[in-house]
């Protein structure tokens, strides 16, 4: 079990669509399948109904997530975006992969934010631990699974 301490970074907008999530689940989706048990329930023997089995998973993963969201909603610490001069969640970094002149622009957010096919990196991930409280111009190696790579910060905003 966490400790009470945890804490989980978040922007505006990922707080946003973690309470969105929650309150589908609470007033839409935990309905639907309160109601879909009360039908297979009324089928008669439940030991060989695959509709009620179905159903109580569906129920019991909904629940999970429900207690999840709330935990992380609970203890999330939002994270205003700032414009300075240094890299921090809420920021947006632009920057060149020295090897082939490749830029690629990203979000700074925390882990559960993050979505790489979105362009929304993790401050915890190589890059994101990399680049964090790095200025502009700075050039920085990485690290990865993959072996390093030097980067350079073009734009902070």
């Amino acid at each position: 079990m966490r400790q009470k301490k945890d804490e989980f970074l978040l922007t505006s907008e990922g707080f946003l669509e973690l309470e969105t999530e929650l309150n589908t689940l609470k007033n839409e989706d935990r309905p639907r399948i309160i109601e879909a048990i009360k039908e297979a329930r009324a089928q008669g023997d439940l030991s060989e109904n695959a509709d009620y089995d179905a159903a109580r998973d569906e129920q019991a993963k909904i629940e999970s997530r429900i207690q999840e969201l709330e935990y992380r909603l609970e203890h999330a610490k939002i994270i205003e975006k700032v414009s300075g001069d240094k890299v921090s969640v809420g920021t947006t970094v632009t920057v060149m992969y020295v090897d082939d002149d490749e830029e690629e622009e990203y979000s700074i957010v925390g882990s559960m934010e993050a979505d790489p096919f979105l362009n929304k990196i993790s401050n915890e991930s190589p890059i994101g631990k990399a680049i964090m409280d790095r200025k502009v111009g700075d050039v920085i190696s990485v690290e990865s699974p993959n072996g390093s790579y030097d980067i350079k910060i073009v734009k902070i905003a």
